[in-house]
């Protein structure tokens, strides 16, 4: 495989294949493109490219000082199994606006394994809470 390249520069983001492939996801199922446009703008976004073509993406909202929650790591289909995650995760960690972040979230259901290798554990301490509710309508 060729090189992967990692860009921060969100200009260069596919949005439509970007939103098409989240939209596909179990996570981003009932999602639309209004909703990933507000997301990503409020996001610091990146983007996975093999030979100047996207192959997946990643985002995190945060503060830039005490907090980050990951979000939307995506690869392409065809593109998996090839470490293009773990890129996209790493390039996260390492970003230098976010050096000061001491807490780290996300949730999954099917990656656990990607994300132990960098240090991720299940929360069971106790303390982590969420509140789950229905969007509301604008009507």
């Amino acid at each position: 495989m060729a090189e992967v390249e990692i860009s921060f520069d969100a200009s260069r983001i596919d949005f439509d294949k970007t939103s098409e492939v989240i939209k596909a996801s179990y996570w981003g199922e009932g999602r639309t493109d209004e909703i990933h446009r507000r997301a990503f703008a409020n996001s610091l976004c990146l983007g996975a490219y093999v030979d100047g073509e996207q192959v997946g993406f990643a985002r995190v909202v945060t503060d830039y000082a005490c907090f980050a929650y990951v979000a939307d790591v995506i690869v392409w289909p065809g593109r998996r199994g090839l470490g293009i995650g773990k890129k996209l995760i790493q390039a996260l960690l390492d970003h230098p606006e976010l050096a000061s972040v001491t807490g780290f979230s996300l949730r999954t259901s099917d990656a656990h394994s990607l994300y132990k290798k960098f240090g991720f554990v299940t929360s069971t301490d106790g303390m982590y809470m969420r509140l789950a509710r229905q969007p509301a309508t604008h009507e």
